[in-house]
């Protein structure tokens, strides 16, 4: 499947929060905007706690150690929500 191999521009360059968002820079210039209710642990999570982040895997997902969360670029770009209990936030 071509279209959905690793493209190395879909590595993380930095990562940065809203109230309600998480916005994640690519180095090739894109910006993935989703909602910060997609991920549960990352909306609970103290601003400190959200800012403990690391690019892993070669770039491609972040991980934040102290609420043990790992996102991926290719799962970002897909726009794929947590699976455990998103939807039951306000």
């Amino acid at each position: 499947m071509r279209g959905s191999e690793i493209k190395p521009g879909e590595r993380v360059k930095n990562v940065s929060f809203t109230d309600d968002t998480l916005s994640v820079d690519l180095i090739d210039g894109r910006t993935i905007v989703v909602p910060l209710v997609w991920y549960p642990r990352l909306f609970d999570a103290t601003s400190e706690q959200r800012q403990n982040w690391q690019a892993s895997a070669a770039g491609y997902s972040i991980h934040w150690p102290e609420i043990d969360e790992d996102l991926s670029t290719a799962g970002l770009l897909r726009g794929a929500p947590a699976a455990e209990g998103v939807w039951a936030r306000p």
